[in-house]
């Protein structure tokens, strides 16, 4: 079981890397990746939303929107009805989008308060954490691998968790490299044209190709 997870985290970490790989949650990858601290706190926000996403996602497929035995409305309205009569998953995107969006505005009352200017380096790219598709990305990829026939496999809530941790690791240590290439070539004599945005895309069509040489590891 151990081994099960350490091969589910070095996958979504290394292997399939959400940002160098899947080529999820580009935007906020571009755009705090310009200093350091700006992307450490980022990627911090992301692994705790990623995180409890994964769980709370969970809940809400397999207790409200998956037709099984452990759906409630089966529970209280399912006497004589068959399971599929309450199928619901057609509505998780929009219920995994009001969980993740709910989560991002705890995460942006935390760091208001905890450190005003993590949150002024981080500007719009906090609140758009609601919209990155790395977040929507991955509790989607749990139902969809963690999931089979609507019910859940065996431990099935703890390789979600994995995953979404390890995902967030995985966008976090994209982030951090790129921030401290970025900051390095500050200080570097580069072309004017390249400079800003056309360096920053080659550096990471560079570090994606670095990646994909995990493909093989596991």
């Amino acid at each position: 079981m151990i081994g099960e997870l350490f091969i589910i985290f070095i996958g979504v970490v290394l292997v399939n890397n959400f940002v160098l790989v899947k080529f999820l949650g580009l935007c906020p990858y571009i755009g705090v990746s310009r200093d350091l601290k700006s992307a450490t706190g980022m990627g911090i926000a992301v692994i705790f939303v990623m995180t409890i996403a994964s769980a709370a996602t969970w809940f809400i497929y397999q207790y409200f929107l998956a037709p099984g035995p452990a759906n409630i409305w089966f529970a209280i309205f399912g006497d004589g009805i068959n399971y599929s009569a309450f199928n619901f998953t057609y509505l998780r995107t929009i219920a995994f989008i009001l969980v993740i969006a709910a989560l991002v505005q705890l995460v942006e009352m935390i760091i208001t308060k905890t450190s005003p200017s993590l949150y002024r380096a981080l500007g719009i790219y906090l609140p758009l954490i609601t919209t990155n598709c790395a977040v929507l990305g991955v509790a989607v990829l749990n139902i969809d691998t963690f999931f089979k026939g609507g019910e859940a496999v065996t431990w099935s809530l703890l390789k979600s968790l994995t995953q979404g941790f390890g995902a967030g690791v995985g966008f976090t240590l994209a982030l951090v490299l790129m921030a401290s290439i970025r900051e390095r070539l500050e200080l570097a004599d580069i072309p004017p044209a390249l400079k800003g945005a056309p360096i920053a895309f080659l550096v990471g069509a560079l570090m994606s190709m670095a990646f994909l040489g995990f493909t093989g590891l596991i």
